[in-house]
């Protein structure tokens, strides 16, 4: 029910700043919250520890964080967006 590669373009550029957010929310995709209507956000409790377990350190997990809310919501919109499209 998260995002799929499918949902994604065959190219994805990531600008160098930003990268730890995507690697992030790369990272974080098993960890997204599901309710009745599909995806409704990721797991922010776990960010850090994802973060650490992909060797982020805790200044980059901080500093990821409001990148990694903007591709979140974009990510929804994504999803919601393929879902409204499905037969």
């Amino acid at each position: 029910m998260g995002l799929r590669l499918a949902d994604l373009d065959d190219t994805v550029e990531v600008f160098p700043d930003i990268w730890p957010a995507f690697a992030l929310l790369v990272a974080m995709g098993t960890q997204w919250r599901c309710g009745m209507g599909g995806p409704t956000g990721l797991d922010y409790g776990v960010v850090r520890e994802v973060g650490a377990i992909i060797g982020l350190s805790k200044k980059q997990i901080t500093r990821s964080f409001l990148d990694l809310q903007v591709m979140e919501a974009e990510a929804l919109a994504v999803m919601a967006e393929a879902r409204q499209n499905r037969p």
